[in-house]
């Protein structure tokens, strides 16, 4: 079995190493290439990449290569974790957008409109390569925004699936409050990527006892502290939403943090930096503290399940993935790309029923939905207009002249990523 991870320079990737070499009785790869233009980190990590596989005797081989057409070349499945313009856009997307008093935030609001303007054309252009490579393979999706990049692989007729690591997240940390192993616990998860809400969690599969109402009840206090939200809005809303739903909830509040601080990308940056100088100790052979930090936990073991699903091998039966809605969710086209539990196997990804969700739930949905059509129109076609219109339309932002002064920020900062700029 051959994959290919494309932005295999990325600092995250040890951790996926580290995943593929602990569970590869989920996923026996044979092959792992790792594909990246930056030859210098492409170096550092895939040479602690072959250190963390030797020390956990994996015989599965490991290359790496700036040529992306050879590098997928014969891959059961391809893995996209690449950010277009690195930490440094990231840190435009996350600052410009507080001039206009709107939150800045790399996946939603003004700067995930930003992020996915840049990435949706560069993604389509990689993922129509792969086609021609082997039509057969699997694209997922780890790059962000996951939503409405998955929906623009979809819309182009890719095999593609996106993956987001809050679900298991919350899996994880649900288990250990409960004292259950993490295969035991089932989550009712339903929404739109970074835009998703837990309204039951069950024990022992989709059929299983909601034990929601307990933790709330026993650790209400814990889960609002990982949240950052008052355990009064939990108790009222009688769910956990997901942590990006902060964004919302408290948008006013979260401005005001943001202008005190220093922005997360340049966090990164410098925690980025002294990862690769550890990447590059020959003597490192497992995947250092630090990058737990970084982001991304549970990211290898979601990755493989879903990769072991696809392809046939021993993933679990039910995994939580970006997909078409497929009527799932009855009050959004069918086409629209959701988050939610799904039947997972070599077809593809087949969302399970979901209860009929309340207003408040469904109404943000809906609207972050067309939100998110907007934003694809405005990747695919450009155009300030297209900007503008999908600015106006994202609940975060709402004002013609907000819109206004965010379209020109967006533009003036991107532009050497935007073709049509």
């Amino acid at each position: 079995m051959k994959l290919a991870v494309v932005g295999g320079g990325s600092t995250y990737t040890p951790e996926l190493i580290d995943g593929f070499a602990r569970l590869r009785d989920t996923l026996p790869i044979t092959e792992l290439v790792l594909v990246d233009p930056a030859a210098d980190r492409l170096e550092l990590v895939g040479g602690l990449a072959r250190r963390i596989f030797a020390k956990l005797d994996h015989d599965g081989t490991i290359t790496t290569t700036a040529d992306l057409d050879a590098g997928v070349e014969g891959a059961d499945a391809v893995l996209l974790q690449l950010r277009v313009g690195g930490q440094a856009a990231r840190n435009q997307d996350e600052t410009w957008p507080l001039e206009c008093g709107c939150v800045g935030q790399e996946t939603t609001g003004a700067g995930g409109l930003a992020k996915a303007l840049r990435t949706v054309p560069v993604v389509l252009d990689i993922a129509e390569r792969v086609r021609r490579a082997n039509p057969d393979a699997w694209i997922i999706d780890f790059t962000n925004p996951v939503g409405i990049v998955t929906r623009a692989l979809l819309h182009a007729g890719h095999k593609a699936v996106g993956l987001c690591n809050v679900a298991i997240g919350f899996q994880r940390r649900f288990a250990a409050l409960l004292d259950l192993a993490p295969s035991e616990i089932h989550l009712d998860h339903v929404g739109l990527n970074h835009l998703t809400w837990e309204t039951a969690v069950r024990t022992g599969g989709p059929e299983g006892e909601n034990a929601l109402p307990r933790l709330l009840a026993e650790h209400g206090d814990a889960i609002a502290a990982d949240l950052r939200l008052p355990r009064a809005v939990l108790d009222r809303l009688g769910v956990v939403p997901s942590y990006y739903l902060r964004y919302f909830y408290a948008h006013d509040e979260v401005v005001r943090e943001l202008g005190t601080k220093p922005s997360r990308a340049a966090e990164v940056a410098a925690m980025e930096k002294e990862l690769l100088e550890m990447y590059g100790d020959p003597a490192l052979d497992e995947k250092p503290a630090l990058l737990a930090k970084r982001g991304g936990a549970f990211y290898s073991e979601a990755a493989v399940d879903l990769a072991a699903a696809l392809l046939g091998g021993a993933g679990s039966p039910y995994q939580v993935v970006n997909t078409y809605n497929r009527g799932t969710l009855p009050f959004l086209p069918d086409d629209a790309v959701i988050e939610t539990q799904a039947a997972v196997g070599p077809a593809g990804p087949v969302p399970l029923p979901v209860a009929s969700l309340d207003p408040l739930y469904a109404g943000l949905i809906a609207h972050v939905t067309a939100y998110e059509e907007l934003a694809l129109e405005a990747a695919l076609r450009g155009g300030r207009d297209r900007v503008f219109r999908a600015l106006l339309a994202h609940p975060l932002v709402g004002q013609y002249a907000t819109a206004e002064g965010l379209t020109d920020r967006l533009i003036a900062h991107n532009r050497e990523h935007l073709a049509w700029a």
